[in-house]
């Protein structure tokens, strides 16, 4: 039985993220921006995007 390995880290208000040494990919809570071969592709592009800030949640 094997375990799956997640590397996840936090740019600019995004999730960089990749799973069981699959591609990287970029993320909001909500959506997947993009998908990356390498590490490196995935943090420039997190790195060039504007800074995230979390909304607050309006609901009542």
């Amino acid at each position: 039985m094997s375990t799956s390995m997640l590397h996840k880290q936090q740019v600019n208000g995004y999730q960089v993220i990749s799973v069981n040494n699959g591609p990287w990919r970029v993320c909001t809570d909500h959506d997947r921006l993009a998908t990356f071969n390498t590490r490196d592709e995935a943090m420039a592009y997190a790195v060039s995007l504007h800074t995230r800030k979390a909304k607050a949640d309006t609901r009542h």
